[in-house]
């Protein structure tokens, strides 16, 4: 089931659009890239998306933002942060804000596997 579950990647960072998708099918999962909440918002993949994977800090809307209007759109997609700041107090509040795990940039497949599979379960 929870092979095929979409999961999109939200980033201003192109590189983490164009790698992270391509890790995300190897383990199995359908993947959408999207370079702003904003672009996601407008596209039509939000319905379907099992998982989200969040930049933390991005122009516009950040990924809390998007975080908090889904939720007031009825749409409780389980949330994976990653962020470039490693700051435990980040981390702490994004998990207090509801997310399934915040990821510390550069982070290993194994955490990010771990996250995606807590998540998939939560949804």
């Amino acid at each position: 089931m929870a092979k095929r579950s979409l999961v999109s990647v939200v980033d201003d960072d192109e590189s983490v659009r164009e790698s992270l998708p391509d890790l995300l099918r190897e383990f199995g999962y359908e993947a959408e890239a999207f370079s702003s909440a904003e672009e996601f918002l407008a596209s039509q993949y939000t319905r379907r998306t099992r998982c989200l994977i969040l930049d933390v800090a991005m122009p516009g809307m950040s990924g809390p933002d998007l975080q908090r209007d889904l939720v007031l759109r009825g749409q409780k997609i389980p949330v994976i942060f990653i962020t470039a700041q490693a700051d435990e107090t980040i981390r702490l509040r994004m998990l207090q804000q509801g997310a399934v795990e915040c990821l510390f940039k550069p982070f290993s497949d194994t955490a990010l596997l771990e996250a995606l599979n807590a998540a998939i379960r939560v949804n």
